[in-house]
């Protein structure tokens, strides 16, 4: 399996519609590709000035993640970022897992 963890610093002022939209739009649509088998969402615990979210979708190989990222992942970053622009910065990280 591989996960497919997306992390994303967020102004305080938009948490509440960030996160609403995440979960009403954003995630859907990343689900809807067909490429993941499940999600989960995490609030990271950081220092009090840090307010962090990680995402992680699930794939059950790598060619269902690199089918996301061909076909669908620009146009789903895009649409992120026309929204929220500088007060949701995401980066991305992959992982395998082992055991």
């Amino acid at each position: 399996m591989i996960l497919y963890n997306v992390t994303v610093a967020l102004e305080p002022a938009i948490e509440a519609e960030w996160l609403a939209w995440m979960q009403q739009e954003h995630i859907p649509e990343v689900m809807a590709t067909g490429c993941f088998t499940g999600y989960k969402i995490y609030k990271v615990l950081l220092e009090k000035d840090s307010l962090t979210y990680a995402i992680q979708y699930f794939a059950p190989d790598m060619a269902a993640l690199q089918r996301y990222q061909g076909q669908y992942a620009a146009a789903l970053q895009a649409k992120h970022r026309q929204k929220f622009g500088e007060q949701a910065t995401a980066f991305r990280t992959l992982l395998e897992e082992i055991s």
